[in-house]
């Protein structure tokens, strides 16, 4: 059944002693903007959810390399290895067909955009021989869209010092001594509490065939965001749901505009134990609260 009513949702998350998403910019130090709030960027809430989505069993176009589940090792052949899109010519056909197959290609949209091959096999921008018109361009708008995450109050960053027990090379004057790869850092948000907000329009969904079954999937996605993400950077418990919160509005259309729907949470850390989480009435407008009292 294709969605009836616009969606907006909110996921509020701790994070202890880890770092929820480096910055490869600023030495994997956890995202800060210049006034010291966390920031988990968009793209890594994406990740995630592709992962949890991959592990309930949905088909995901854009896997990463540690969940791959075929023998594809880049988009292009992944899209180009599905027979049914291949035999396709008709560029809206090969749209719907992706939609279809991929759930984050319904869910979030892509942008097929890949070089045409010659008769060798070769990427090649144009060519005339086999009337091949270049390079193929397939956007996809998503329905469902995902802000960056950002902590409800500045946090601090702890950085150790860290050595590690063996070299990566050997040291060649004195291979009994360690080398100075042996020597590194490593940076972690001590406390921070998270909030980041969604929406799934009805429009794009009807044109993507984002159905009320995949919404429910979302949700389920949500509330187990970080099962199987833990890693050296984000042990297991150091990152935990607090709350989702999901609104469904009566209409298409909604019956608020997401920003004000947004503005209707409250998180209060004053106790860091337990953030407090308190969400304005709105009316009409009733929200489902997932997670512990």
């Amino acid at each position: 059944m294709s969605l009836k009513n616009k969606i907006d949702f909110a996921v509020v998350f701790t994070v202890k002693k880890a770092n929820p998403n480096g910055d490869p910019l600023n030495g994997n130090r956890p995202r800060v903007d210049y006034d010291g709030y966390g920031e988990v960027s968009d793209v890594c809430l994406k990740r995630k959810l592709r992962n949890r989505l991959q592990d309930m069993g949905e088909a995901i176009f854009v896997q990463s390399d540690d969940n791959r589940k075929d023998e594809y090792r880049s988009l292009n052949a992944r899209f180009e290895g599905n027979k049914e899109i291949k035999s396709e010519d008709d560029k809206e056909k090969k749209a719907e067909i992706a939609c279809k197959t991929w759930y984050d290609v319904r869910a979030f949209g892509q942008v097929f955009a890949f070089k045409a091959k010659d008769k060798k096999g070769k990427n090649s921008e144009s060519n005339e021989e086999s009337g091949e018109s270049g390079s193929v361009s397939i956007g996809v708008r998503g329905p469902v869209t995902v802000q960056s995450a950002v902590s409800v109050e500045p946090v601090v960053i702890s950085s150790l010092q860290i050595t590690k027990s063996v070299n990566l090379e050997t040291n060649e004057k004195d291979p009994a001594k360690k080398a100075a790869d042996t020597m590194g850092m490593k940076h972690r948000v001590d406390y921070g509490v998270y909030k980041t907000f969604g929406s799934i329009n009805c429009q794009l969904a009807e044109k993507t065939g984002f159905s009320e079954a995949d919404a429910d999937k979302l949700l389920d996605a949500l509330k187990t965001l970080f099962i199987n993400d833990a890693s050296a950077a984000r042990p297991d418990g150091s990152m935990e749901i607090v709350k989702v919160i999901w609104w469904k509005h009566n209409s298409k259309i909604g019956q608020y505009s997401s920003a004000k729907v947004h503005r209707s949470l409250k998180v209060d850390v004053s106790d860091i134990s337990l953030p407090k989480v308190t969400i304005e009435p709105l009316a009409g407008l009733e929200p489902v609260v997932f997670g512990e009292e």
